[in-house]
């Protein structure tokens, strides 16, 4: 065999290798389903194991997480649906929901909040890295619900969006508009 053509061969399989490796097309058609439990209130105070005398009342259970704002998420770069919530805990903390998230699986899909305003169609697709935004982590499955416990300094004021995003190709899968439900 000549050795110009060996070395064509040779360079093909790089190019497909390479292109295998940054596109992983396979994800396309495989799906993780992820089912996580709404977010708990804030954990009760363990009782004291000495019995105590005090005429003080027990203490009231921790109330129950409340919505702060929520959106419906609309498709972008790949077909997306389902609903974002915003949770405020008993403790003040913030954790951001996806509920009956169904979208693509890709490379590297992450959850991110941002201050941007979410467009329908393309023009939606790379809106999200151009201002502020929060990557919450990760996407756990491209199916399901799921739960991001964001940072104890959050500020949700800062944020007006979710997107489903794309880091390796800087695109949107899909967003939502946040609409504060809570004061």
């Amino acid at each position: 065999m000549r050795p110009w053509l060996l070395g064509l061969l040779a360079a093909a399989l790089v190019a497909v290798a390479a292109g295998l490796y940054w596109f992983q097309p396979w994800r396309l058609w495989v799906d993780e389903t992820v089912q996580e439990d709404f977010p708990p209130a804030a954990a009760a105070p363990a009782a004291s194991s000495s019995p105590t005398t005090s005429s003080a009342p027990a203490p009231a259970p921790a109330p129950a997480p409340a919505e702060f704002a929520s959106g419906a998420l609309i498709s972008h770069e790949h077909g997306t649906s389902g609903t974002v919530r915003l949770v405020r805990g008993a403790d003040g903390k913030y954790v951001l929901r996806l509920e009956n998230l169904a979208t693509s699986s890709g490379p590297d899909v992450h959850v991110w909040l941002t201050d941007a305003a979410v467009k329908p169609g393309e023009d939606g697709w790379h809106v999200f890295d151009d201002g502020k935004y929060l990557d919450a982590g990760k996407l756990k499955g491209n199916k399901g619900n799921q739960n991001y416990p964001l940072p104890a300094d959050f500020d949700p004021a800062a944020y007006r969006s979710v997107s489903i995003w794309c880091d390796r190709f800087n695109v949107s899968f899909g967003a939502a508009e946040l609409t504060r439900t809570a004061a």
